[in-house]
């Protein structure tokens, strides 16, 4: 069973700033391929998640949060096009936030941030521990997020769709 692991709030703006790819050799022991700058790793090898958050957390120089779910988890999510019939375009993202637990109540959904005005950052669906949404491209964005996850009251961090079917692919990689 692959794994797939998020970490939340690392690389950005110089916070927590490490290298994941030498990281992911760190721990090719566990066939690590390491997808992207934000702390984005597919494990091919059968572990168990708990060994291998502990494992990871030993060798990052700062405490980290780390969201951990089954390669097959996504695959299934992709499978079923949770964008199907929404605009995109150059200056509209596609995103995915990894939730760390399911939240037990949901605001209504749509849930646009801002709440007046035209959207910047728009959540189209949950399922279980993963939101959908889309983003415009603009300065706000990443705050409105932050505003999004403290609705939620649960951490979350959030990828790009182009790097969940990037994680698909590595998924798909013999080792």
């Amino acid at each position: 069973m692959a794994l797939v692991v998020f970490l939340r709030a690392v690389n950005v703006g110089g916070h927590n700033p490490f290298r994941p790819s030498i990281l992911a050799k760190e721990l090719s022991e566990y066939d690590v391929v390491n997808i992207g700058a934000a702390g984005t790793f597919v494990v091919r090898k059968a572990v168990s998640p708990e060994k291998f958050r502990r494992e990871l957390l030993n060798r990052l120089p700062f405490p980290a949060e780390v969201m951990i779910c089954e390669g097959r988890t996504l695959a299934s999510l992709a499978a079923n096009d949770p964008f199907a019939g929404e605009p995109s375009g150059p200056d509209i993202v596609r995103f995915v936030s990894v939730l760390s637990k399911a939240p037990s109540r949901l605001p209504p959904i749509p849930l646009t941030v801002p709440t007046e005005g035209e959207w910047v950052v728009r959540i189209i669906g949950c399922r279980n521990r993963f939101l959908f949404g889309l983003y415009k491209r603009q300065m706000k964005t990443i705050s409105y997020l932050n505003q999004v996850e403290k609705v939620l009251g649960i951490p979350a961090t959030t990828r790009n769709w182009n790097t969940i079917t990037a994680i698909l692919k590595a998924l798909s990689v013999p080792s």
